[in-house]
């Protein structure tokens, strides 16, 4: 097919690149000019793995172009996704100013019958206001159709899930319009679901709104956990064996960040509002996520020994909200770094992919080349992203390099006692802190009679 990607973010650039490999002739749109020269040239605007050869392999073979020419694209393509930014206002609806433009941009252009999808995250009811530009803006009377096909990618394995997704979600307003999508989709051999419009919009923000639901609970029960004297760790995995419950994002740390969960979930309840309904639960799950960095830099100021931090030497490791990703939206470490710099801390921070997004907020923090520099002269070192080099660090160099030998691990990627064998002091999310052999012990468990704190 003959394919138009407006947009060349995440969703839209891994979209059209995919589909350029898997045969079809696709031309990604972005009005940002400086961002299409610089696609021209094969420099990509996000870090991705595997998505710097895709795109050439499929430049090179003729199947991929970049343009700012949204007419020419439009009026050539069969199917045209639109895959714009949805950011959050500040009272947790949704931005559709960019999917407007868009809508706009494809009436003035549409020729010939085309079938509209809606790849942005999107609330329901926006295939209709979809609908309803396009019909108010086009230039001709040239009959289309509108159709969501959410999708579902990981930053740090979008290729993948797009090659491999667990599912293929189309909302259509009839089976035949749904049969063209299909038949786009039918190489991939995936289970595929079809819905109508509404439904499809709301599948995307209920599966996040619940994978951020597992999140934020297992931060809550990590909190319980501290003072309890369990593991959270070994909580959840017990939790996590239960096929009805599963493993995936049951896992406790700093809470969830990123373009997806944070908007989202705040996008679904300012809806879920609109329509009369409260979603407590929901409120909790954001209240949750937002509480849980406050939490971890209470801890920080608690092991450190209070608010005043001058003369101290801090390093953080990790910095993107995630691994794999460049990616600094509502990446924890923004929090961490923030606070230990207004309590007068010098801060030394690695990230593998993500320092240069991050010297543009913090341009005077230090930067090291390699964990081992931020480690050295350090009074304690964060873990804030679970990189997966942070995980095999020689712990017997760490201590040798470091002032003083003391972890504060905010995703629990390490193992207590090895840590604490290698004269480590080590604090983590939900299991109890830890001193080096021989030294006292870090902290008393509480007991039954102790107050558990709120979660």
């Amino acid at each position: 097919m003959n394919i138009c990607v407006i947009g060349t973010g995440y969703v839209g650039l891994v979209t059209g690149v995919v589909f350029s490999d898997l045969g079809n002739d696709v031309v990604c749109v972005d009005k940002l000019s400086a961002k299409i020269d610089g696609l021209n040239k094969g420099i990509m605007p996000i870090y991705e793995p595997g998505l710097e050869e895709m795109v050439a392999r499929n430049v090179a073979d003729g199947r991929l172009q970049f343009s700012t020419d949204l007419d020419a694209a439009v009026t050539k393509a069969e199917v045209v996704f639109i895959a714009v930014g949805t950011p959050p206002r500040e009272d947790g609806s949704t931005d559709l100013s960019y999917v407007e433009d868009a809508a706009k941009g494809v009436a003035r252009a549409l020729n010939s019958y085309k079938v509209i999808v809606n790849k942005s995250t999107v609330p329901v009811g926006t295939g209709d206001f979809v609908r309803q530009t396009i019909m108010t803006n086009r230039r001709r009377a040239v009959d289309f159709d509108v159709v969501s096909n959410p999708e579902f990618l990981r930053e740090g394995s979008a290729i993948t899930d797009t090659l491999v997704p667990d599912r293929i979600v189309i909302g259509a307003p009839n089976r035949v319009v749904a049969m063209r999508l299909l038949e786009l989709y039918a190489p991939l051999e995936r289970p595929m679901i079809i819905t109508d419009v509404a439904s499809a919009e709301m599948i995307k923000y209920a599966s996040n709104a619940f994978l951020a639901t597992k999140i934020s609970f297992a931060n809550a029960v990590a909190n319980i956990c501290e003072v309890a004297g369990a593991d959270v760790t070994q909580v959840v995995k017990g939790m996590g064996l239960d096929s009805r419950i599963g493993a995936p994002f049951l896992s406790a740390g700093l809470g969830y960040g990123g373009s997806c969960f944070p908007k989202d979930t705040r996008s679904l309840l300012h809806t879920a509002q609109e329509f009369g309904y409260d979603f407590p639960l929901l409120k909790a799950t954001i209240e949750t996520n937002d509480e849980q960095p406050r939490r971890f830099i209470r801890k920080i100021h608690s092991v450190l020994g209070g608010d005043d931090l001058k003369g101290l030497t801090v390093g953080v490791l990790g910095l993107a909200f995630k691994p794999n990703t460049d990616d600094m939206r509502e990446a924890k470490s923004l929090d961490v770094i923030t606070d230990l710099l207004a309590c007068g801390a010098t801060v030394k921070a690695y990230d593998p992919i993500a320092i240069e997004n991050t010297r543009a907020i913090f341009p005077h923090i230090t930067y090291g080349a390699n964990a081992y520099e931020v480690a050295a002269g350090a009074d304690a070192l964060i873990v804030v992203t679970e990189w997966n080099e942070f995980k095999t660090l020689n712990f017997e160099r760490l201590a040798s390099i470091m002032n003083r030998p003391l972890i504060l691990d905010g995703r629990n990627i390490y193992d207590p006692e090895t840590v604490r064998r290698n004269g480590f002091e080590y604090h983590s999310i939900g299991r109890a802190p830890l001193s080096p052999i021989g030294a006292p012990t870090a902290a008393k468990p509480a007991t039954q009679k102790e107050a558990v704190p709120s979660v």
